[in-house]
């Protein structure tokens, strides 16, 4: 089984593509492969200090891969995913696995990791608790809504609530509108990837229009002049369907929170230092 923590760069964005709602498990593995920089003058070992230029190597690995700024609870993901890495990179200084394999710092994470990981015993689940632990994350496998839709984008400071609005006017009349435009289109895209791009508020109120129809809707950044041309309606599945599907996840699911906890152990060895958490 493929811990998050050792995901490449193209299994990670496959994952990201494929699965929008794990972001915690992802973001986790971006960190990793982004192989932060080593801190040049360790000092004392059994003291870490995350730096200011840890957080922007975060950020920027971020930034990226995702393209755009994190949020402080994602940066939060990355910073600690970081903590890890070094954790396990200090245990393996001291343990001697650095010894003839003096390149590579994740070599070395690896071999701690996998030391960490073959210690470590999964519990046993029945079919309640599996079936439990499935609808407490039933956004996780519920097919989302999906929306295909246009999206008239003005020209720069033509875009207030009055100008959209005589603007999608001439468009229902099938007018020629004065005002210049360029047009988006958006075809099947799942409900929670309009939620990260409008909002939340501007999915409701988009499902609710009329198929055709050009209307002005406020999203989180702003008003937008769209018009719903399909809409594909949610589906609930059932925990039978998904069972498999369902083990298999909670397996990596627990399995990456036991290895969690158990660097978090080895980390009571040392001090952390935060020097960049104001930033």
């Amino acid at each position: 089984m493929e811990s998050p923590i050792n995901l490449t760069p193209s299994t990670w964005l496959q994952r990201a593509l494929r699965e929008p709602l794990t972001h915690f498990v992802v973001l986790g593995a971006l960190i990793f492969a982004a192989d932060f920089l080593l801190l040049s003058v360790r000092g004392d070992p059994q003291e870490i200090v995350i730096t200011k230029e840890t957080y922007a190597e975060a950020r920027g690995a971020f930034v990226a891969g995702m393209k755009r700024e994190p949020t402080a609870a994602e940066l939060k993901v990355l910073t600690d995913r970081w903590l890890d890495n070094e954790v396990l990179y200090r245990e393996g200084l001291a343990l001697g696995m650095d010894r003839g394999d003096q390149a590579m710092k994740d070599r070395v994470i690896f071999k701690v990791l996998t030391a960490t990981q073959s210690g470590l015993a999964l519990p046993k689940i029945n079919d309640a608790g599996l079936r439990q632990w499935f609808e407490s994350r039933r956004d996780q496998y519920d097919q989302p809504a999906r929306f295909s839709f246009e999206e008239a984008v003005l020209a720069a400071g033509d875009s207030t609530p009055e100008k959209l609005k005589k603007f999608v006017t001439a468009l229902n009349v099938q007018q020629a509108p004065e005002l210049e435009s360029s047009l988006r289109i958006f075809k099947d895209r799942p409900r929670p990837s309009v939620h990260q791009t409008y909002g939340v508020a501007f999915a409701d109120a988009l499902a609710k229009q009329t198929l055709g129809a050009w209307v002005v809707l406020e999203s989180q950044e702003g008003y937008r002049a769209v018009r719903l041309t399909a809409l594909t309606p949610g589906r609930e599945v059932n925990y039978d369907e998904m069972k498999e599907r369902v083990y298999t996840d909670w397996k990596e699911f627990t399995s990456s929170q036991l290895t969690k906890n158990a660097i978090r152990e080895i980390a009571k060895k040392y001090r952390v230092r935060d020097e960049g958490k104001s930033s």
